[in-house]
């Protein structure tokens, strides 16, 4: 019952309405072009970034440091392939989608001193993420070393691959960093985009359902928790109701704050203060004087007792568990 057999006549009917239906809708298919990043080679690009920031940890576990040049020197031209390829893919796709493409070699050349470029940063992005690291086991009492960080903690993946990208976003190349940054996305459930400016020493703990949107700009030495969102207030559009791309839209945030689970920070005027405290659960959509504290009053917890049996009656006054607020 379930050969293909039984399509049919209806089978070159079937074909003739989705191929007119590709051809008739050009926003959901990408026929008659060639270039086009691959999401599996950008994955890949993010593990070898990540076996060569972390050694040891991810990828070969046999490492000494009489064999850990080989190692690398075996890793960076494997990255260096897959990288210098998808930029050169992205910068190439950009080009093709504006009718701007001029083949030849397609932006090989500069696709090559962009990745050269980055490989040059890799050893001072790595610098960073160790102070990521240490700020997550420093900020999380539950850590018992920071191996357990890079093991475990979803919040250091999602700043990892965020920092690399992040590096890519600087060097203008289209549509990779966004990719990187949406991978580690669904791997973690943090959403940080990697046009967004970020400082040393960042924690973000627990993680689940954080959003950083791309013209957020964070100081040093701070921490935010799950559910925190650092987000646009408003679209300003043109007079065709187009959006307006390009502009600030985010909140900026100084140095030593944290910002508790839920917060709502909105808008590109609103800057928090350093060393604020933004506390659960706050919807912010104007700044904060440095030092200040944020906090919504706290909800009346109202507690009744179980209904008494059937022919009892109704209990006596001091039976009744007393309202109590939190």
């Amino acid at each position: 019952m379930d050969s293909p057999r039984e399509l049919g006549a209806a089978l070159p009917r079937l074909v003739d309405a989705i191929v007119e239906s590709y051809l008739s809708e050009p926003r959901t298919q990408y026929v008659d072009k060639r270039h086009l990043p691959s999401r599996d080679g950008i994955r890949l690009v993010c593990d070898l970034l990540l076996e060569l920031t972390y050694p040891g940890f991810v990828g070969r576990q046999d490492l000494t440091r009489h064999n850990i040049g080989y190692h690398v020197g075996e890793l960076l031209p494997r990255l260096w392939r897959e990288l210098c390829t998808q930029i050169r893919q992205c910068l190439c796709h950009a080009a093709e989608e504006q009718d701007r493409l001029d083949d030849g070699e397609c932006h090989r050349e500069m696709a090559v001193e962009i990745a050269g470029a980055f490989f040059e940063r890799i050893a001072a992005i790595r610098a960073m993420l160790a102070e990521d690291v240490q700020a997550h086991y420093d900020g999380d009492p539950a850590a018992a070393s920071t191996s357990e960080i890079i093991l475990a903690y979803p919040g250091m993946l999602a700043v990892t691959i965020y920092r690399y990208a992040h590096e890519l976003y600087r060097l203008e190349v289209p549509r990779m960093p966004r990719i990187m940054t949406e991978h580690a996305h669904q791997l973690t459930g943090i959403d940080i985009h990697p046009g967004a400016r970020i400082g040393r020493s960042f924690c973000i703990d627990h993680g689940t359902g954080v959003v950083i949107g791309e013209t957020t700009e964070i100081g040093d030495n701070c921490k935010i928790y799950q559910g925190v969102t650092l987000g646009a207030l408003s679209f300003p559009k043109d007079q065709r109701g187009r959006l307006i791309r390009g502009h600030k839209r985010h909140p900026t945030v100084g140095d030593n704050v944290t910002i508790y689970a839920n917060a709502t920070i909105l808008g590109g005027d609103t800057v928090i203060g350093d060393g604020a405290v933004i506390g659960g659960g706050v919807f912010l959509t104007r700044s904060v004087a440095p030092g200040h504290q944020i906090s919504l009053a706290p909800p009346v917890l109202r507690i009744r007792p179980p209904r008494p049996p059937a022919g009892e009656g109704p209990p006596r006054p001091d039976e009744f568990v007393p309202d109590y607020s939190i």
